[in-house]
C-alpha cells in the first residue's frame, strides 16, 4: 500500500508508541512490574470519590445525557463556565467561557497547537518549538506533521546533597530567534519532575511577549488540579500563555479530556480543528469534572487527597532507591511532582537502553531516557554522555511491586557497573 507523505511520518514506530505498547503489555502480562507508563495510581479514596459520583449522576441524569449527546466543538459549555468562574474567583485571572476549548485527550491538544504555530508557514519560512529545558515530554517528539519542528537546550544541572540533582533553565545559552514559533515546558516536567520556578517562569514569559510568541505551559500535573506538585509555586497565566491541563492524573486517563486555556484566538482555532477531525470533544468526562466544581471538590481533593499520596509514594521511591543503590555516580533528581523519579547513572558503562532491555527481560518495564533528548541543539561537537545515563521511572505502584521492581533495577545496575 502507497501511504501519502502524512502516513509515512505517523506509521513509523515512534517513543511514546513504545512507551505506550509496554504500558499495554504491562497490564496483560501477569507479574509484569509496570514502573514505565504514565498510567495514575489506582488511589482508593478517589475510586471511591468517582464511583459515589458517577452514581449520583446517573441518579440524576447527568450521565445518560452526557452519554447521549454531542457537545459543540469548544466542549461542554456548562463545565467551560464552571472552570472559568472557578479560575477568576480564585486566581483573578481576566478569563471566560470564550478562553477554555476541549479536547480528546492532552495529547491531542499538543498536536493541534504545535501544528498551528510550527512547521512550514504560508511565506515558505519553516518554524520551530523551543524547549528551553531538555530531557522533556516524550509524546511531544512526533507530534509534528513536519519533521524537525523542536529545537532544546540541555539544562544547567545543579548537584545537591543526599545524591540528588536539580535541572534549571540555562538562560546564557537560550537563543530565540525569528525561526521559533513558541516556547514550551511541562511544570512539573515530564520525565524528571522537575519543576520550574516561578522566576524560570517569569522570566520565559517575559521572553515570549518580547519576541511575540505565546508560552505553552503543559500542566497535566501541575496546579491547581491534580496538584501532583511538592513546591510552593503561582499558579500562572495570562493572554500569552497557553496553558494545558487534564482530566487524566485526577484518576480519569480513560475519559480523554483536555482542556486548553489560551486567547479567543487560540481558542477559535482549536474549535475549529475539533469540529472538523472529531466533531466535538467527548463530554463524560467534562460532565464529571462539572460535579466535581459544582460541590467544592476539584481543588479540594487535589490538595488533600491527590497530592499527599504522591508525595508520600515518592519519598519511599527515593529511600528505596538509595539503600538499594549505594553507588556514589547513582543520582536521583530532585523529586518536585509529577508521577515519575528520574535517575541518573554518571559513567555506566552501558546506554540505559541496554539497562531497559536488559529489565525488561526480568519483567521490570521502565523508559530509557534517550526518547527525552530530542530537538537537541549541538552545542559542543562531544556526544553528551548524560542523555544515556538516565531513566524514567514511574512510582506509583504498590509497595510490594516497588520492592521487587527497585531490587531488579539495582542488581542489574550493580552488574552494569561491575562490567566496567
Amino acid at each position: 500500500m502507497q501511504f501519502s507523505k502524512f502516513g509515512e511520518k505517523f506509521n513509523r514506530y515512534s517513543g511514546i508508541t513504545r512507551l505506550m505498547d509496554d504500558l499495554n503489555e504491562g497490564l496483560r502480562t501477569p507479574g509484569a512490574i509496570m514502573l514505565g507508563g504514565g498510567n495514575p495510581a489506582a488511589i482508593p479514596a478517589m475510586q471511591d470519590y468517582f464511583h459515589k459520583a458517577t452514581a449520583e449522576m446517573l441518579e440524576n441524569g447527568e450521565l445518560v445525557s452526557a452519554l447521549g449527546n454531542y457537545d459543540g466543538p469548544q466542549g461542554k459549555n456548562t463545565f467551560l463556565t464552571a472552570l472559568a468562574d472557578l479560575l477568576r474567583d480564585t486566581y483573578g485571572w481576566d478569563i471566560s467561557e470564550k478562553n477554555i476549548s476541549l479536547t480528546n485527550g492532552s495529547q491531542c491538544a499538543f498536536f493541534y497547537l504545535f501544528n498551528l504555530l510550527a512547521g512550514k508557514q504560508l511565506d515558505g519560512s519553516h518554524k520551530k518549538i523551543l524547549l528551553p529545558l531538555a530531557p522533556e515530554y516524550i509524546g511531544y517528539s512526533d507530534a509534528g506533521l513536519d519533521d524537525d519542528i523542536f529545537v532544546s537546550y540541555r539544562p544547567d544541572i545543579e548537584l545537591l546533597d543526599n545524591r540528588m540533582f536539580k535541572y534549571h533553565v540555562d538562560f546564557e545559552q537560550l537563543e530565540v530567534d525569528d525561526s521559533i514559533a513558541a516556547i514550551c515546558v511541562s511544570r512539573p516536567t515530564n520525565p524528571t519532575g522537575n519543576v520550574l520556578t516561578d522566576t524560570e517562569i517569569f522570566k520565559l514569559d517575559k521572553l515570549a511577549r518580547s519576541k511575540g510568541i505565546p508560552l505553552i505551559i503543559d500542566n497535566a500535573y501541575g496546579t491547581p488540579f491534580p496538584n501532583i506538585i511538592f513546591e510552593e509555586v503561582t499558579p500562572f497565566w495570562n493572554s500569552n500563555t497557553i496553558l494545558c491541563m487534564s482530566l487524566s492524573k485526577l484518576g480519569l486517563p480513560g475519559v480523554r479530556c483536555g482542556i486548553v486555556i489560551a486567547n479567543e484566538e487560540v481558542t477559535q482555532a482549536l474549535t475549529n480543528l475539533n469540529g472538523i477531525i472529531s466533531l466535538a470533544p467527548g463530554g463524560f468526562g467534562p460532565a464529571i469534572a462539572k460535579h466535581m466544581i459544582d460541590s467544592g471538590d476539584l481543588l479540594r481533593l487535589s490538595e488533600s487527597v491527590i497530592k499527599p499520596f504522591y508525595l508520600e509514594r515518592a519519598e519511599f521511591a527515593v529511600s528505596l532507591l538509595q539503600e538499594s543503590i549505594s553507588d556514589d555516580r547513582f543520582k536521583i533528581h530532585k523529586p518536585e511532582g509529577a508521577i515519575f523519579l528520574w535517575l541518573w547513572f554518571d559513567e555506566l558503562p552501558i546506554s540505559t537502553m541496554e539497562l531497559y532491555e536488559r529489565l525488561k527481560a526480568r519483567g521490570v518495564l521502565i523508559v530509557p531516557g534517550d526518547y527525552f533528548f530530542f530537538g537537541q541543539k549541538e552545542q559542543s561537537e562531544e556526544k553528551w554522555q548524560h542523555a544515556h545515563q538516565c531513566l524514567r521511572m514511574n512510582y506509583v505502584q504498590d509497595e510490594t511491586k516497588m520492592r521487587d521492581g527497585i531490587a531488579i533495577i539495582a542488581d542489574e545496575v550493580i552488574k552494569a557497573y561491575a562490567e566496567t
